[in-house]
């Protein structure tokens, strides 16, 4: 890892439809729009959705980190990020993320020590430690 602070930057443009080009440098562009919830087409990556991958994406990131530091064995994994949005003193935002991971290990591998490395995870996210939303993670571990 370089040194912190690190920097992110990326820009969105729109035109009066409902599509956003999201782009930042060295990757592809993104089209996004307004979700189905809020008037938009629901065929499009929206905010909402962004965000909600984004914990997705840093929970397993973080899991991956930590289980090659911990010398943990595993085969595959999936994340799936549920958030709830709502409206709190007149401000909406997300209240709650829930996170299932399901991960498949060898049977050589320690069943406690794949949830505690979950867990583990899920604490260290960035993306959900820069939120205000309760976040909670559910664990099924699968042996193969």
């Amino acid at each position: 890892m370089s040194d912190l602070p690190h920097l992110y930057k990326v820009n969105v443009a729109g035109t009066p439809d409902d599509n956003l080009i999201t782009s930042a440098n060295n990757l592809p562009d993104l089209t996004t729009a307004a979700p189905k919830s809020f008037g938009g087409p629901g065929d499009k990556w929206s905010p909402e959705d962004l965000l909600i991958a984004a914990v997705a994406n840093c929970t397993v990131l973080s899991f991956k980190a930590i289980a090659r530091a911990s010398k943990m064995d595993w085969l595959s994994i999936e994340c799936e990020s549920e958030g709830v949005l709502d409206k709190v003193e007149k401000k909406m935002l997300f209240t709650r993320i829930n996170t299932r991971v399901k991960l498949l290990i060898p049977s050589s591998t320690d069943t406690e020590k794949a949830v505690k490395l979950l867990n583990k995870a899920e604490e260290a996210c960035l993306i959900s430690n820069s939120l205000t939303a309760e976040s909670h993670i559910e664990c099924e571990i699968v042996v193969s």
